[in-house]
């Protein structure tokens, strides 16, 4: 049979279609006899031909991988001995690596105990005195090892004490780059015992490196992820040589000799590095360093007659350009600003960047502003508060720049300004509109790429800018109409449809007289089918999604059935990801107007959702080779025709390819995003048709949850959200029909999804999906209230996250270690992610009765307290006095509060009080909440402590400006008024009060001021009626205000009425000093009640 099967192989490699589909019906015939494992093995070692021998052993692996328990025992074991023989004479590279990777096809059947020869070879060749035998060892090891690292694990200090030698080796760069491999295959499995095996190879390992570097760069980056590796599986082991690591990866990140994928490599190890462990950074003192070595790379000029990828002129202008050593020296920065304290930042960071940005050299200047753009995320409160005027100027002042790339950097750096400065950027409005018209309307003849700049600087200034943008619609509107009608340019139709989704974003309903002539060119758009028109089509799926949730409903139900039409008619005929990804964001907003005209489109659309969030396309394996496949779907078929199947894979499989050769997945983006937008709208759709996706909620779930260990972290944070979606979900279908069935599914739902966002909260690396969850987790509670608390454990569980996370010890804070450092210097991010768990105490407080919470809130609360001290930042001690205060609102609701609430009232009131005199207006604000809830919550417990509150209040009165803080210390004293009307002075407290009215600022608020006053008025009239005018005219104000909420209207409608039946002469005086527009909505509220 071998001649044969020779023959038939060598007929494979010919270039002519009929004679390989013979070969293949006489393979498929041959693979049907036993005899086929022997043959294989006879041409893999005997054949001449190089390729012939190499098309066996992949067919052998094939056949090893899936069908080693049907090969007899004997075949196995002259198997294993032909392989190492073929091995050790084979003189082929690419033949040796199909055999390598054979081997470790059967190490993973055989564990490396039972086949004792394929140690003993390993053993002589990795140790040989003749280099090549070395390279060969090194290489059939890192086959072996890196598709089953844990089975050697007794043999691991044997390794590591090879590799200390092998390191050495420099005149062998191959045996080099396959030791680090190797050691980057066994890093994450390593134990105790081996660390200071580990940690003795790393002078060693750098070294090794250098020398790579010159003999082959690819290589050498390659190898370089075996830092990264370190790095997140033992960092204890690089702590000690952090300082040379960082050296040496600067060194090489810096030397433009290199490749720009070597520079890339070394420069984004020192981002990794940053992310992971910003402490030891900091304490080894090499922020410094760092910067001193990425700032010329950050404003290197391009070589003459080019332009930095961002420059040219097909960017898309929205900073996601290419990896490249510049890209990476700006993404170190950004990673700073989110992982370290913004003080010691800055501080080192400032002057690089001032130098930079006053300099001639036009490059200087945009890596100046570049660096400024990408503070913005992580720094926000920093700048925000301390440096923002002057910040703005200096990006406001480059756009006069006589240079285009300045300008195109400070329209960037506007852009993530807007975005990241909120609210109060947005308060420049006056100064940057005009600005941001003026520059878009002077680069109307300017080339594409620099327009897009400018449309991204004015979309993100003006989302933000709610009812403030009026003034500008017009002019806007024009433009973007115009651009509509008139462009023939398609991209720039698409940046005009784009912006109009900012600024229905902002305007809402003031947009509603533009809306029908939107709405005809958005349509005209999506009903084409051409190939170029496609990036249109997505942003205007886009834009329809935006103005579904911001135009009004009367104004979009009637087109509500039509949008759902229009997508499906578009993915129906259209296979594109971006496409399908709108489509689905569509559904969603159009489920939040009518949610009725989804249902009957329901099975079509979660059908593509599900399919989006199961499908491999676009997840493409990296080889060694280079080469890229699609992942085949392995499923073992059925036994009659097994041997066909592994020759049709062996066909299409011909690039010498397994998943364990692969270096890494790259994932497609437009995929990515699908799978996260799928995710996102599964949740809202079962949410807002709620009965309707009964059907679909359990297949939904299921493949939903599937997610939450994807590779992108965009993808889980999607996949938690929507877990907590479909809680929600089915609390609402229960509340509207509660049936047993329907509780009994929403208490199992709970049960498996309260465990996996407990377990992720712990474990996962990354923050921002920590972050996502413990929100998702606090609106479940939110919504779900007692029924979550119904599994006797989960009280204590969340408790113990919650505490855990206050405590800094979940794995992305770093699990607990460098507990010793300045408590009170964080970076920006790690003190949200407090906050997000510091948000569910609340939660959990008024959802059992509080008895039951007692003890966990004993425990939590001095982590709250400890964040009220004046050395910590401004959001820190808002997020502290701001907690308690919603803990205290929270038990006035909970049975057994009123006592709980008491008995900590001592403990509270010194930080309560401390917090109103603070500098700050919003720490202010909350204390002064703080102190009404305690009132309201505690009742009679803290009558004593009145007249300080009193005298407290009445200080802050007569000199506070803020107009918010006014707001809620009427508000307050309100509470304290309703909870023990005794204690407070009337006649002293009621006239200050009603002076303040009506409130400027916190309209929620109305809701307690009015029940005061209706409750004052019910029990002494007179002192109230002597009030009369304030009175009314605050009501006037109440009445017509759409953020005021209905109860609170009718409270105040009812009060006017009472006035005008039993005071009516008090009453008509105070109408008439009221302007016209007031007494109408009076007479209104009166007619009507």
């Amino acid at each position: 049979m071998t001649e044969e099967l020779e023959q038939i192989l060598s007929q494979l490699t010919q270039p002519d279609n009929a004679v390989i589909q013979q070969a293949t019906a006489q393979l498929k015939q041959a693979f049907k006899d036993p005899a086929i494992i022997p043959a294989l093995c006879a041409v893999m070692s005997g054949s001449q031909n190089p390729q012939i021998r190499q098309s066996a052993a992949v067919m052998l692996r094939l056949r090893v991988k899936k069908h080693w328990k049907k090969i007899s025992p004997n075949d196995r074991e002259s198997l294993k001995a032909v392989v190492l023989q073929a091995f050790m004479q084979e003189t082929e590279h690419t033949v040796q690596h199909s055999l390598s990777q054979l081997c470790a096809v059967m190490v993973k059947h055989e564990t490396p105990d039972r086949w004792p020869a394929l140690l003993q070879l390993l053993n002589q060749s990795t140790k040989s005195s003749n280099p090549h035998d070395r390279q060969v060892g090194l290489l059939l090891l890192n086959k072996v090892m890196d598709s089953n690292p844990e089975p050697f694990k007794p043999h691991y200090c044997q390794l590591l004490q090879l590799f200390s030698t092998v390191l050495q080796d420099h005149n062998n760069p191959t045996a080099l780059y396959y030791c680090i491999l190797t050691l980057t295959a066994i890093t994450a499995y390593t134990g105790t015992e081996e660390m200071n095996l580990m940690r003795s190879i790393i002078p060693s390992l750098v070294v090794a490196l250098k020398h790579l570097i010159k003999a082959d760069q690819d290589q050498a980056s390659e190898a370089m992820e075996v830092f990264n590796e370190l790095m997140e599986s033992e960092v204890s082991i690089i702590v000690p040589h952090v300082t040379d690591m960082v050296h040496f990866c600067l060194e090489v990140g810096s030397d433009t000799t290199l490749s720009d994928s070597l520079r890339v490599k070394a420069l984004s190890c020192i981002a990794f590095l940053i992310k992971l462990k910003s402490k030891t950074v900091l304490k080894q003192k090499l922020l410094n360093p760092i910067l001193q070595a990425i700032f010329p790379v950050l404003v290197a000029a391009p070589p003459p007659g080019e332009h930095d990828p961002e420059d040219e002129e097909d960017d898309s202008g929205d900073g996601s350009d290419s990896d490249n050593p510049k890209h990476c020296a700006a993404q170190i920065i950004d990673t700073m600003a989110l992982h370290m304290p913004p003080e010691k930042l800055f501080q080192q960071l400032m002057p690089l960047a001032q130098a930079c940005l006053t300099s001639e050299n036009p490059y200087q200047r945009k890596g100046g502003l570049m660096c400024l753009a990408v503070l913005a995320e992580g720094c926000a409160d920093h700048i925000r508060t301390k440096m923002l005027s002057s910040m703005l100027q200096t990006v406001c002042q480059s756009l006069s720049d006589s240079n285009q790339v300045v300008r195109s950097a400070g329209l960037f750096a506007l852009g993530q300004f807007s975005e990241h400065l909120q609210p109060e950027v947005s308060k420049y409005c006056s100064d940057l509109m005009p600005l941001l018209l003026g520059y878009l309307s002077s680069c109307s003849q300017a080339k594409v790429g620099h327009v897009t700049k400018a449309f991204y600087a004015l979309e993100n200034f003006m989302e933000n800018l709610g009812a403030d943008i009026e003034p500008y619609l017009p002019t806007l509107m024009e433009t973007m109409l115009s651009a509509l009608n008139n462009t023939e340019n398609l991209k720039i139709k698409e940046l005009a449809v784009s912006a109009i989704g900012a600024i229905a974003n902002a305007a809402k309903e003031l947009l509603v007289p533009y809306f029908p002539p939107v709405i005809e060119s958005l349509k005209g758009f999506l009903t084409t089918t051409t190939e170029e028109m496609r990036s249109l089509q997505t942003q205007s799926l886009d834009t329809l999604s935006v103005l579904a949730r911001t135009i009004g409903n009367d104004v979009f139900s009637p087109l509500a059935a039509e949008c759902v039409r229009l997508g499906l008619n578009l993915t129906d005929t259209i296979d594109d990801p971006d496409l399908r990804r709108c489509t689905y964001s569509l559904y969603s907003a159009v489920s939040t107007v009518s949610p009725d005209c989804l249902t009957p489109h329901l099975t079509a659309i979660t059908t593509v959702m599900l399919l989006a969030l199961k499908s491999n396309e676009g997840i493409t394996a990296h080889l060694e080779e280079d080469k890229t496949f699609v992942l085949l779907d392995e499923d073992d078929d059925d036994d009659n025709n097994e041997g066909e199947k592994d020759v049709d894979d062996f066909l299409e499989d011909d690039t010498e390819t397994d998943i364990h050769d692969v270096a890494g997945f790259s994932v497609e983006n437009a995929y990515i995003d699908e799978k996260e937008d799928a995710c996102d709208a599964l949740g809202e759709l079962a949410f807002s048709t709620g009965a309707a996706f009964q059907p679909f909620l359990e297949s939904s779930f299921q493949q939903v949850y599937e997610m939450r260990d994807f590779p992108h972290e965009d993808v889980r944070r999607a996949a938690f959200g929507a877990m907590g979606q479909f809680c929600r979900a089915q609390h609402k279908v229960w509340t509207e029909n509660p049936t047993e069935s329907n509780h009994q599914a929403l208490l199992k739902l709970l049960d498996v999804v309260i465990p996996c966002f407990l377990e992720t909260v712990r474990t996962e690396q990354e923050r921002q999906v920590v972050m996502a969850v413990l929100e998702t987790m606090n609106s479940v509670i939110k919504s779900c209230k007692e029924e979550v608390f119904k599994n006797p454990s989960r009280l204590k569980e969340i408790s113990h996250v919650i505490r855990d996370v206050l405590k800094k010890k979940a794995v992305c804070q770093g699990g607990g270690v460098d507990e010793a450092d300045d408590e009170d210097q964080q970076a920006e991010y790690d003190a949200m992610l407090l906050e997000f768990a510091g948000e569910g105490i609340p939660l959990l407080a008024s959802s059992v009765p509080a008895e039951q919470f007692a003890p966990f809130l004993n425990d939590l609360l001095p982590l709250i307290m400890s964040k009220a001290k004046s050395s910590c930042t401004v959001a820190d001690r808002s997020f502290s006095v701001g907690t308690i205060g919603e803990i205290l609102q929270a038990l006035g609701s909970v049975s057994g509060g009123r006592g709980l609430a008491g008995r900590l009232s001592n403990r509270l009131l010194p930080v309560l009080v401390a917090g109103t005199k603070d500098s700050d207006a919003e720490v202010r604000n909350n204390s002064v909440f703080g102190l009404g809830c305690l009132a309201q919550a505690a009742g009679p417990i803290v009558v004593t402590d009145y007249p300080m509150m009193l005298s407290v209040f009445s200080n802050l009165l007569t000199k506070e400006s803020d107009l918010r803080v006014i707001d809620n210390l009427c508000a307050a004293l309100c509470r304290m008024i309703l909870s023990n009307v005794e204690a407070v002075p009337l006649e002293q407290v009621f006239p200050a009060l009603v002076a303040r009215l009506p409130l400027k600022e916190d309209m929620e608020e109305n809701k307690t001021v009015f029940s005061c006053m209706a409750m004052l008025y019910t029990n002494s009239p007179a002192l109230v009626v002597k009030q009369m005018k304030p009175i009314v005219a605050a009501s006037s104000h109440v009445l017509g205000n759409k953020d005021v909420d209905e109860e609170t209207k009718t409270t105040s409608a009812m009060l006017i009425k009472q006035f005008a039946q039993h005071h009516s002469a008090d009453f008509q005086a105070a109408m008439t000093s009221l302007p016209r527009e007031q007494q109408a909505k009076l007479s209104a509220a009166i007619s009507a009640s």
